[in-house]
């Protein structure tokens, strides 16, 4: 069944005060392919849109409904290309001497930087939904924006050790969907952790209260951030 609004589905469990787990059960899926399901990554068939509306109350047609203005981010081409250059730009600013970083560090950085402008500006940078993964927060989006950077040639992975590292085939990254106070924000948060082990990061996101009270797979609020002490959230981040 093409064309769900995921985002719409989210809002109408959440109204109904239920579970993923609990609505996972309902429709005969595992609670990670509910989660599929409700972030875009896997359609929905009729008869599970069929059992879902059951669950939730609603009629079929309002799985789809749109008129409250969600959007899911995977449907916004515009909002994806920006989120591109985010990551782009992390790994400029982030990246060791030699210009390398790995996988999991790239995407603490990313993570800190929409963080702390959600922090400072009450809306996020990329709008991207983070989930509690084990080496902390990360979008899925983390992973399709890799892919199709390294086949398009911007940026090179390799595999040192057990690590994935990346660099980026030019030395500049694109800024042309990025105000000027984004990419300083990510600038910012790049140069503080430059140099530092990948532990570091790793154990510094595991430190905040946003990661350590979700379940695994749980998608992390933004909100939660305006409940942590600056220390917490800035780290070695020059306010």
């Amino acid at each position: 069944m093409r064309g769900q609004n995921i985002s719409n589905i989210e809002k109408l469990r959440l109204a109904k005060g239920l579970t993923q787990e609990q609505v996972a059960k309902s429709i005969g899926v595992s609670r990670p392919t509910y989660i599929n399901i409700e972030n875009g990554i896997k359609e929905l068939t009729v008869s599970q849109a069929e059992m879902l509306a059951a669950v939730l109350r609603v009629n079929v047609e309002d799985l789809l409904d749109t008129t409250d203005g969600v959007v899911a981010f995977s449907d916004s081409k515009n909002s994806f290309e920006k989120f591109k250059q985010i990551v782009l730009n992390a790994l400029k600013y982030g990246a060791d001497d030699d210009g390398k970083i790995t996988k999991t560090k790239l995407a603490k950085l990313v993570y800190l930087a929409d963080f702390i402008w959600f922090y400072e500006n009450s809306k996020p940078l990329t709008g991207v939904k983070y989930r509690k993964m084990a080496q902390g927060p990360v979008p899925y989006e983390y992973f399709r924006a890799l892919d199709e950077m390294e086949e398009e040639g911007i940026i090179i992975r390799e595999q040192k050790g057990k690590a994935i590292m990346f660099s980026l085939a030019e030395k500049q990254a694109p800024t042309g969907k990025l105000t000027k106070d984004e990419v300083k924000i990510v600038e910012k948060v790049g140069k503080a952790w430059k140099g530092k082990p990948t532990t570091d990061i790793v154990n510094f996101t595991h430190e905040q209260l946003p990661w350590q009270i979700c379940m695994d797979e749980e998608v992390i609020p933004y909100g939660l951030i305006f409940q942590e002490e600056p220390e917490k959230i800035y780290g070695p981040v020059q306010i």
